[in-house]
């Protein structure tokens, strides 16, 4: 069983940033890939990005990439969203989830997931 929280969310107006984590406890999170998604209001949950286990391979969702960056501390049990540029359409609940049995993007593969944060971005 793996219990993940997140947190970073907030309010910020467009251009800005803001660094989600999601803290990870229960078992070795240092064998777990991981995935952050998302959901605005009135969309269904997409995928943002995805981590292997070790960090050394990460995969984004083209409205994302090159401006949102996922990093983890394997020692600290963490996976980070770093997120820059931030639009009005980044405006959503952000999830992290663990151990996908699919395709990294698939949300429906992933065995678990946090409460999620608010990200709010102002125009």
């Amino acid at each position: 069983q793996v219990q993940l929280v997140e947190s970073g969310g907030g309010l910020v107006q467009a251009g800005g940033s803001l660094r989600l984590s999601c803290v990870a406890s229960g078992r070795t999170f240092s064998s777990s890939a991981m995935g952050w998604f998302r959901q605005a209001p009135g969309k269904e949950r997409e995928f943002v990005a995805f981590i292997n286990w070790s960090g050394a391979y990460t995969y984004y969702a083209s409205s994302v990439k090159g401006r949102f960056t996922i990093s983890r501390d394997n020692a600290k049990n963490t996976v980070y969203l770093q997120m820059n540029s931030l639009k009005p359409e980044d405006t959503a609940v952000y999830n992290c989830a663990a151990d996908p049995t699919r395709s990294y993007s698939a949300y429906d593969g992933y065995n678990y997931w946090g409460q999620g944060t608010q990200v709010t971005v102002s125009s």
